[in-house]
């Protein structure tokens, strides 16, 4: 297990994320059209994995809100903000903020994302949803640059995930 803490407390996700020079698990997630897409699918691209508990909280939407941002600068890069919240949440928070340089995506079918990545939470308030972390990999799927986020309530080093994409 991992110790985070959300607002103080301590709590625990499965375990740490996958590590830097390492092949990232395979995945499979749920798209807003309801389709399933794979690692193998961003094959050849760059990728940010955005991963947050729920896109309906304040932390959550600003991080979407800033990757969204700064997604129109990057090359050959998709960033993939990923959540156990229905695909219906997703693209209505989409809609609502005009955001639409991001791919919102969805673990709720069966939890294998955040199995394999090791960042469902075990217990406290958040138990079964995902842990705040930012995973970022090169074209093959290699394990660039990973953070799990301290204090949940906080927001990722931004600046280090788009730095680990400049040195791929």
């Amino acid at each position: 297990m991992a110790t985070v803490t959300l607002k103080g407390n301590q709590i625990h996700t499965l375990g740490n994320l996958p590590e830097n020079g390492s092949q990232a698990p395979d995945f499979k997630l749920v798209k807003n059209d309801l389709s399933t897409v794979s690692l193998s699918d961003y094959k050849g691209q760059k990728l940010v994995l955005n991963i947050f508990p729920s896109v309906d909280t304040g932390t959550c939407a600003q991080s979407v809100r800033q990757f969204n941002q700064e997604a129109a600068e990057l090359d050959n890069t998709k960033i993939l903000c990923i959540s156990k919240d229905l695909p219906f949440a997703q693209a209505r928070f989409c809609g609502a903020e005009g955001i639409d340089k991001v791919e919102t995506l969805s673990d709720f079918r069966d939890g294998n994302f955040g199995t394999s990545y090791n960042v469902t939470f075990v217990d406290g308030p958040l138990q079964g949803l995902l842990s705040r972390s930012v995973v970022v990999l090169d074209e093959n799927g290699k394990v660039i640059h990973s953070e799990q986020v301290s204090e949940t309530v906080d927001e990722p080093n931004y600046k280090a995930a788009l730095e680990a994409l400049m040195d791929a």
